[in-house]
């Protein structure tokens, strides 16, 4: 006879819950009309389940830890190849000490999310601390105080609602960072509040793990909009090969209240390329990544699908000029498309100093392209 357990319960319903993904999101109400959309949807959706478990099902927001939210091997949520990411649960019923690293990084910010609590996605961003607001040490570490009594410096307050905190890392350099693992952060995140050690686990609190679980596999399939559909934000473009005007967030969720951001999606036939033009602005960071329709990176670990300033070849005047192509155009700054007729371009500038200028696109020929040279 099997018995009948609260966990076992939730774990039939994570199953069904796969069952409904794949018939509803791994398909073409999703606009999949391949084998090799509905593969990559899989993929895709394997990704998901691997980054909801490390994040979500051991998870105690009065005994937290940090855990890295996306590698080069679990892309979701638009992963980047120049960022390290790491969270932890809160409640703003506790207080918490950080103590950090820069760790050599151009740019470090901590995010409180609202709206995540029991793995959904944020909502909203509800306070945000960069590197220029912290008092940080000749050898580039810091502590953070979050919630309890306001303090003068190197202190978020904890909205009633806040429930994860998001940690950014970004680098510059010839090779990607986020493949380099001597250039991971060491950051430990303690609960100062905290009175009595957390119950052991039980069939409830199993249980409870496994729907953090399946609301975060929901919340990143089922319950994302289409990219066509609702009112998207301002830096976000349903026009192919035609970027918007870079732009900042607001307090949209799991975004950085400092950064500009840009994104289109590219369309380009067999024996096409997309040039790129334009200038990176007076920042502190800026990159640009090609993602496919699930917001995953494509594979910067063996081709070029990213470029950020260090990487990039500039003209005489300083300006930029990128070739996105499914072949090698034997030119400078090349963005592989891995054969992908259709994905995204994302752009990322952080504390833009004046303007950020737009970049511009023109597809062209890629056997004219070589002849032009």
């Amino acid at each position: 006879m099997t018995m009948e357990t609260e966990s076992r319960t939730a774990l039939r319903e994570f199953i069904a819950l796969l069952q409904e993904v794949d018939e509803h999101w791994c398909g073409e109400e999703r606009n999949l009309h391949s084998e090799q959309d509905v593969a990559a949807s899989h993929r895709a959706l394997m990704h998901i389940i691997e980054a909801s478990l490390v994040g979500y099902f051991e998870q105690d927001a009065s005994n937290p830890d940090f855990r890295r939210i996306v590698t080069p091997g679990r892309k979701l949520t638009g992963d980047n190849s120049d960022a390290i990411y790491f969270d932890a649960p809160l409640s703003p019923q506790h207080s918490y000490v950080i103590h950090g690293s820069m760790q050599g990084a151009v740019y470090f910010s901590l995010t409180i999310e609202e709206g995540a609590a029991e793995g959904h996605m944020a909502k909203k961003t509800a306070g945000v601390i960069n590197d220029a607001d912290l008092e940080i040490d000749s050898n580039g570490n810091f502590t953070v105080y979050l919630g309890g009594e306001p303090r003068p410096g190197n202190w978020l307050p904890l909205s009633e609602g806040a429930s994860r905190v998001t940690t950014r890392h970004y680098f510059e350099h010839p090779e990607p960072a986020a493949m380099d693992p001597r250039l991971e952060p060491r950051m430990r995140i303690e609960c100062l509040s905290r009175d009595t050690a957390p119950a052991p686990p039980s069939d409830s609190s199993i249980a409870a793990g496994i729907r953090r679980v399946s609301n975060a596999v929901r919340s990143r399939t089922l319950e994302m909009p289409m990219l066509a559909s609702g009112e998207l934000p301002n830096f976000m473009s349903i026009t192919p090969n035609e970027f918007p005007t870079p732009q900042t967030p607001g307090d949209f969720g799991l975004a950085a209240f400092d950064a500009h951001y840009s994104m289109a999606p590219f369309f380009i036939g067999d024996d096409e390329a997309l040039v790129i033009t334009g200038r990176w602005p007076e920042c502190r960071f800026g990159n640009v990544c090609l993602w496919n329709r699930f917001q995953q990176t494509l594979d910067y670990t063996t081709r070029p699908v990213s470029l950020n300033r260090e990487q990039t070849t500039l003209q005489q005047d300083g300006s930029f000029r990128m070739i996105l192509a499914h072949q090698d155009p034997g030119l400078p700054n090349w963005l592989d498309t891995e054969g992908n007729p259709f994905g995204l371009v994302f752009w990322r500038f952080f504390l833009v100093q004046g303007e950020a200028e737009t970049p511009q696109a023109q597809v062209v020929k890629l056997a004219d392209l070589r002849q032009g040279e």
